[in-house]
């Protein structure tokens, strides 16, 4: 089957405060989960971008074909309290898709968080048929349960840009709220493991 190009974005600009090391670098069967994530999403897309602010910390653990944008947070965003960083996953993906506007011309995004130890090549590549089917005035295919929306882990059109940007500029930072603003197609998800995250050092027991 002939495939409309998709572009991989890759989110690792967390604190990782709940698990107290960076969840990007956790050895998850040996392997860091950063990098992964990475080449799972490399099986399944045509190119693959790291949104993070700390690119030297990741550069020598991925493949040169993996590219980067530099996540930019403004000082209004900073914590003054605790010298945090305070912005929140849906900015950063908006920062990624200024950046690809300018780079490449993909009808989708493959949206992936960097905690997801339980990531599948092969669910990945069975929802990216799913594409050519979805509806026109939709903006993204995700999962859906009674909690909301799968945001971390889906695909969306990259024409959401302008509506996101509006969004965002109102004050907006909720993926969820965002979403249920727009029309969505829900992507059937029969194995809801492949969500699982891992936010605290218990979560690393799930294998």
């Amino acid at each position: 089957m002939t495939h409309e190009k998709l572009i991989a974005i890759v989110l690792a600009g967390g604190k990782s405060s709940r698990m107290g090391e960076d969840k990007a670098l956790l050895p998850i069967r040996g392997v860091p989960l950063l990098q992964q994530i990475c080449k799972i999403a490399e099986s399944c897309a045509d190119a693959v971008y790291v949104v993070t602010p700390w690119q030297e910390r990741y550069q020598d653990l991925l493949p040169h074909t993996c590219k980067f944008i530099r996540e930019v947070y403004f000082p209004e965003e900073i914590d003054q309290t605790q010298t945090t960083l305070t912005h929140g996953p849906l900015i950063g993906f908006a920062q990624a898709l200024t950046y690809l506007q300018t780079q490449n011309q993909a009808e989708w995004i493959l949206l992936l968080a960097c905690d997801l130890p339980n990531l599948q090549v092969e669910i990945l590549q069975a929802w990216r048929e799913q594409l050519v089917n979805v509806r026109k005035d939709a903006i993204a295919l995700l999962a859906h349960h009674q909690k909301g929306w799968e945001p971390l882990c889906g695909f969306y059109r990259q024409s959401c840009l302008p509506g996101l940007n509006e969004f965002i500029y109102q004050g907006g930072r909720s993926f969820q709220q965002w979403l249920n603003q727009n029309t969505v197609e829900v992507l059937a998800a029969p194995n809801r493991d492949i969500f699982y995250n891992c936010n605290t050092p218990e979560d690393l027991l799930f294998d």
